[in-house]
């Protein structure tokens, strides 16, 4: 009896874990359904894969008739290498002169301004001068002290004729006399140096240019004063040749020697180029910016005025192989230059050129991607406009 209730309890236990365990058969099997459902909802909503097309060249395309699109070979070109850079125009310094007053004084009158063209000899300032005063004052007193002791000399000449009076007393006579003739001519200069003239007395000094140019400074005012000796009012500029000062970077500095010829074009005149010779190449390097100054004179035709902004171009000694084709071959599209070339399979390709000088006859200068004896064709408009109406 024992045994048959044991067993009955096994059987019982084992019942009792079954029922248990149902629950979670039928959730593992719902939930593996669910998965196995969704896989099969999305493989079927899914989109179709994307067909990966090969890349094409856009700046290749083929023609029918090649014929119809004109060849013509690109020549060799023998050109200097060059260099642009910008600068500012300056008075040549040379040829720049401080009109320099000796004499302190009032202003009286200005006679120019800054800015004004002037010639040699003309009247920039009149001051009213103590200076002056003083020097004509002591102009007088050394002419007074020189009648006296030729007067002097004169009478111990003829004393000494008759005995009266000593030789030493005649050598002192003389010595007088020309130490007085002596303070006149000291008088005088130093007089003509303060402005004045001694024939004419007078407290008034008038400032003159000493070269004919225009006046590039000014540091006077009507009422003023001068106020301390070597004090310049005015600086005068000959502006026959000027100076054009550019910043060349250290990377290009070995090719600027002295002596080269350089072409200046203004921002104020762009039809006017000017002919210049570099004639200093600064020995110190900007630390900021790494550029050295390069000095270049040329001659003012009249027009040009001190500040304007210039571009210099230099010029190499060594001459260089470009290439050159007709201007027509080449096609300006986004901003930047292209030329269509031969292709095989009766394609034509286009290429990417950098521009260099215009050169006579419509010509065009051709400095890089494309080489002599290349044929290019004439006018790649006409293919353009094929291509893009395909």
């Amino acid at each position: 009896m024992a045994e048959r209730h044991k067993g009955a309890r096994i059987i019982m236990k084992s019942n009792a874990m079954g029922f248990a365990l149902l629950p979670v058969v039928l959730i593992a099997t719902l939930v593996s359904s669910g998965c196995k459902s969704d896989k099969v909802n999305a493989a079927t909503e899914a989109p179709p894969a994307a067909k990966i097309e090969p890349d094409v060249n856009v700046a290749s395309w083929a023609v029918d008739d090649p014929s119809k699109y004109p060849l013509v070979t690109a020549t060799e070109y023998d050109a200097f290498p060059t260099l642009a850079v910008t600068g500012t125009v300056t008075p040549d310094v040379a040829k720049t002169v401080p009109v320099i007053s000796l004499a302190t004084g009032r202003v009286v009158a200005i006679n120019a301004r800054l800015g004004d063209i002037v010639r040699k000899g003309q009247v920039l300032l009149t001051l009213q001068s103590d200076d002056i005063s003083g020097g004509f004052a002591t102009y007088q007193s050394a002419v007074a002290d020189e009648v006296l002791a030729k007067a002097q000399w004169d009478r111990a000449q003829g004393l000494y004729q008759h005995g009266a009076i000593a030789l030493n007393d005649l050598q002192i006579a003389k010595d007088t006399e020309d130490k007085a003739k002596i303070a006149v001519d000291v008088a005088a200069e130093h007089l003509r140096l303060l402005g004045g003239n001694p024939d004419h007395p007078s407290g008034i000094v008038e400032l003159k240019a000493p070269i004919s140019g225009v006046i590039t400074d000014q540091e006077v005012t009507n009422a003023g004063g001068v106020q301390s000796l070597g004090t310049s009012p005015f600086t005068i500029s000959d502006l026959s040749t000027l100076w054009v000062i550019c910043d060349v970077y250290e990377n290009d500095i070995p090719n600027v020697k002295l002596g080269d010829e350089a072409t200046v074009s203004l921002n104020a005149f762009p039809g006017m180029t000017l002919k210049g010779t570099v004639s200093n190449i600064g020995a110190l390097l900007d630390p900021t910016i790494r550029t050295a100054k390069v000095r270049i004179e040329v001659r003012n035709p009249g027009a040009v005025r001190v500040g304007m902004f210039a571009t210099a171009t230099f010029r190499g000694r060594k001459k260089e192989v470009h290439t050159e084709v007709p201007s027509s071959a080449i096609l300006r599209l986004h901003d930047r230059d292209w030329v269509y070339v031969p292709a095989p399979g009766n394609r034509f390709q286009r290429i990417e050129v950098v521009l260099g000088d215009s050169l006579p006859g419509d010509n065009q200068e051709i400095v890089s991607e494309l080489h002599p004896g290349q044929p290019i064709v004439v006018n790649p408009a006409y293919l353009e406009n094929m291509v893009e109406n395909q």
